[in-house]
């Protein structure tokens, strides 16, 4: 599920391009900044910041893929990681994910229905010795297991 949100307003996306232009190095500090504002960075953005920084949009593309902080669709009220590094897998990471998103009706990325919470995989939350770890907006968990996910979601509202 795609979390709906108003579109964004020309005028606005110009206005936060040009309060950045004149940086060194203005592409992640523009993107940052409609993240902020929008939650992600808009699809109908994209050609106004490609022009303004004379970049393809295939250069824009690339990077707004390769952050995976970015987003190009709003997430849900909240957004949980789920650690997919080895040292997470070792210890039931991968058999915990599995059961979230089933459990959610929903893919990596996905958002649920009512809109709580988006998941999301990250590679390492710096958690190794305390695996499986996850992280719900910008609290960090280590020795997660399904009934302790459960409750997390549970005080979301997922």
């Amino acid at each position: 599920m795609t979390v709906s949100a108003p579109a964004p307003d020309l005028d606005d996306m110009r206005a936060i391009i040009a309060q950045h232009t004149h940086l060194e190095g203005p592409l992640l500090p523009i993107l940052h900044a409609f993240q902020d504002v929008f939650g992600h960075v808009p699809e109908s953005a994209t050609p106004l910041i490609a022009e303004a920084l004379n970049i393809s949009r295939a250069e824009l593309h690339g990077v707004i893929s390769f952050y995976h902080d970015f987003r190009e669709n709003p997430a849900g009220r909240h957004v949980l990681k789920i650690c997919r590094a080895e040292a997470c897998q070792a210890v039931g990471g991968d058999a915990l994910a599995d059961a979230t998103l089933r459990k959610l009706g929903i893919d990596w990325h996905g958002t649920t229905a009512n809109g709580a919470v988006t998941v999301e995989p990250v590679y390492c939350l710096g958690l190794c010795a305390c695996g499986p770890a996850a992280m719900m907006d910008d609290k960090v968990i280590g020795r997660v297991d399904g009934a302790k996910l459960d409750q997390l979601l549970a005080e979301v509202g997922a």
